[in-house]
């Protein structure tokens, strides 16, 4: 046999080797110490003004009394609460269009460790609000804790979808939305009256975000930087395969490094391309437009009316009023159990599956709580089927779309464009995030019931979209993916590598480096 086919059979058997890579303690430690401090506070901050709402706008009230002798009607309280709202999303824009630049100078977990710091003043901000008769602090810590979810929502992902081998990367990449699910359930249960739900202790509700960030600053420095961004962006052989060493216990190092090498090979150069070359670039059309209708869709799906506003939704659907916060707190245990069932269940099924099958039950369900709330006059048992159609919304969500837009934005993109990807992905997410949180009052005082209709739309367009677009990248390597799209961009696949070479020593070729890894 040709020697340049027993080294083909070799390579195909390394590569092969590579997808059996196990789950090792050291990858599940930092997927759950990365998403504890980050995605995890994103989630809490999404639900944890719900249940102190009426005592934010009794603050305000009084401020506005006592320091200016004016009383200010319900809807100014209403449109300031809104902006206390909705806040936060412009802050995870700001974030968003950061992460970019971030990434590429401090690498993944670098950003993630400096970026805590963010937290530390959104919560004193808002924990010493009321001793300062300050509204402004409540909102100015809410703008500062949103940066930290901006660049935490899209780094996180990142950073678990270049350590993770591609059998294992759908399942590292839905534990960040499990922790999302999990902060909301805590910031139900936190405000609940027999705990932080009472009128003094709504400052502590807000600022308890300092505590899970605190002990992620303590351990996080000590787990290595992403591989993928080692040798593809700063080159150092070294420090890439220290950190593969850190992550694999088992699986062929060799293959995996070759893999990346590959990778590398097929850009046309290693440097970070921005937004505006991501959004020129040919080769990525098809891309650029997946990931911008699945973050639209996801934050347009009606998800966050329900996180923002459920005390009010259930109010409205007729629950009694002492009964609305275990309700609430009901549909957060929801969450969790949904998000762990697509977190375990992706690498079997597969991204689209979860993603169609997620939007089309939430569709449903929307149109549900528009037939339910129209008829619960006549019919009062309309209002536990109302109640059952918001549980299906978050159930649908947490089980895919709530984490596979922002594990698809990594598997979509190669080395070199996904940061500015994250970035556009991020705030396109922020966007339609804050016209959510500050529309839907009025929204829902405009249209009534009938506003779910234009959510179902949304839902039943992105399953769509997903169904005909998207396809399966389970199990692919980044290389494969990017081939995948070659035939809806028009690009010859011939054309996805580029006739570039490596920027680095090799170490005297493969040879050395597997002594190296021995």
């Amino acid at each position: 046999m040709d020697c340049r086919n027993c080294c083909y059979v070799l390579n195909c058997t390394n590569i092969q080797s590579v997808s059996e890579n196990h789950l090792t303690k050291s990858l599940l430690a930092v997927a759950l110490l990365s998403s504890f401090g980050s995605s995890m506070l994103y989630g809490y901050n999404l639900a944890v003004v719900n249940s102190p709402a009426q005592y934010i706008k009794d603050f305000y009230n009084e401020t506005f009394v006592d320091g200016y002798d004016w009383t200010p009607d319900e809807e100014f309280l209403t449109v300031l609460y809104s902006l206390t709202v909705s806040i936060f999303a412009i802050g995870g824009m700001t974030g968003a269009l950061l992460v970019g630049r971030l990434v590429t100078r401090y690498g993944r977990k670098g950003t993630l460790v400096r970026a805590a710091g963010l937290v530390f003043i959104g919560g004193a901000l808002m924990g010493f609000s009321r001793s300062c008769r300050m509204p402004t602090m409540v909102i100015a810590g809410r703008f500062i804790t949103g940066v930290h979810s901006g660049i935490s929502l899209s780094v996180v992902p990142m950073y678990l979808g270049e350590i993770a081998p591609k059998n294992l990367r759908g399942f590292l990449g839905l534990v960040p939305s499990i922790h999302i699910c999990l902060g909301v359930f805590i910031a139900q249960v936190l405000g609940l009256g027999e705990l932080l739900g009472k009128e003094e202790h709504w400052p502590l509700l807000l600022s308890i975000v300092v505590f899970p960030t605190m002990i992620q600053l303590m351990l996080l420095p000590w787990f290595p930087e992403s591989p993928r961004y080692l040798l593809i962006e700063k080159g150092n052989v070294h420090a890439t395969i220290a950190a593969l060493k850190w992550y694999r216990t088992k699986g062929n190092i060799q293959a995996e490094v070759e893999e990346m090498q590959e990778e590398q090979r097929s850009l046309s150069s290693v440097q970070t391309i921005s937004v505006k070359g991501l959004l020129m670039d040919r080769c990525v059309r098809w891309q650029v437009i997946t990931i911008v209708v699945v973050n639209i869709g996801m934050q347009l799906s009606g998800i966050d009316a329900i996180w923002f506003y459920t005390n009010d939704i259930f109010k409205n659907a007729g629950i009694p009023e002492p009964h609305i916060q275990y309700t609430t707190v009901g549909t957060g245990a929801i969450e969790v159990i949904s998000g762990m069932m697509g977190c375990f269940t992706i690498e079997r099924v597969g991204r689209r599956p979860l993603m169609i099958g997620g939007f089309l039950f939430m569709g449903l369900c929307c149109a549900g709580i528009t037939v339910t709330v129209m008829l619960q006059a006549q019919l009062s048992f309309m209002r536990y089927i109302s109640v059952g159609c918001v549980v299906g919304i978050i159930a649908g969500f947490c089980i895919g779309p709530a984490g596979v837009p922002f594990l698809i934005t990594a598997e979509l993109f190669k080395q070199s464009h996904r940061p500015a990807a994250y970035t556009v992905a991020g705030c396109l997410n922020w966007l339609s995030n804050f016209t959510i949180g500050f529309l839907f009052p009025f929204l829902e005082i405009t249209m009534g019931p009938y506003c779910y209709l234009i959510f179902c739309a949304i839902c039943l367009g992105v399953a769509l979209y997903t169904t005909f677009v998207i396809p399966e990248t389970r199990n692919k390597t980044f290389m494969e993916i990017s081939q995948m799209f070659a035939a809806k961009n028009h690009i010859l696949e011939e054309e996805l590598i580029s006739n570039g070479h490596l920027k680095m020593s090799m170490m005297n070729g493969y040879g050395a480096m597997e002594d190296e890894i021995k």
